[in-house]
């Protein structure tokens, strides 16, 4: 599952994206049947009327358990958050998803849709939080490794990088996206070995996506 999501606001981007289900419809409002005044014998028909559908309201209510309650609430922030990721609206975004991964802890989709717009507003160190948990909860998920591995490359992990990109690669081989990735983290790699034997100080070995590259 690739989920993907179009940035109105600003061109480019971290690849990949979020996606977008309708958002759910909400449930009706209950009527309550026991009003605190008295019906006169003109309103008997109206008044059964109106207790029917409140009871036929109140049945379609019972049908849902808690958990579904808190299913549809959830896709409804989840639905609303991708809106907003997409008019590049990235805090509001991640408010939304924030409050649908405190409903729904294990939902591997919000936590990899929230580490998406953790790169995109520069907080590579959550961004990995947030994508590796998306990985623990889905492991053969190819996209949460990827943009774990990208999340890893922005915050100076180049090697962790390579190890994250290697396990998507495992799940979906010769991906274009990712192997470009792992050539790019391994490129770094590379330029701090030779950083490395040229003496130079390299005590801080982190390496940006955004620096440039030389090809060695």
């Amino acid at each position: 599952m690739k989920i993907v999501w179009k940035n109105k606001a600003k061109a480019g981007g971290v690849s990949g994206g979020i996606g977008g289900k309708k958002r759910s419809r909400q449930l009706p409002i209950t009527l309550n049947p026991d009003l605190p005044f008295d019906k006169g014998e003109d309103e008997a028909s109206t008044a059964a009327g109106g207790e029917a559908d409140s009871k036929n309201l109140n049945d379609g209510q019972e049908d849902l358990t808690n958990e579904d309650r808190i299913r549809n609430l959830v896709e409804c922030f989840r639905s609303e958050g991708n809106q907003l990721a997409e008019d590049g609206k990235y805090h509001e975004a991640l408010g939304k998803w924030e409050a649908g991964v405190s409903l729904e802890p294990k939902n591997a989709v919000l936590h990899e849709q929230k580490a998406q717009i953790l790169l995109e507003i520069g907080d590579s160190w959550n961004a990995i939080k947030a994508a590796t948990q998306a990985t623990e909860l889905e492991p053969l998920w190819c996209e949460a490794w990827i943009t774990l591995g990208r999340a890893q490359l922005n915050f100076g992990e180049p090697d962790s990088a390579i190890e994250s990109f290697d396990r998507a690669l495992e799940i979906k081989p010769n991906h274009e996206e990712t192997l470009t990735d792992r050539n790019t983290a391994i490129r770094l790699v590379k330029k701090r070995k030779l950083l490395q034997a040229s003496g130079l100080d390299v005590a801080d070995n982190r390496y940006k996506v955004t620096d440039k590259v030389e090809s060695v």
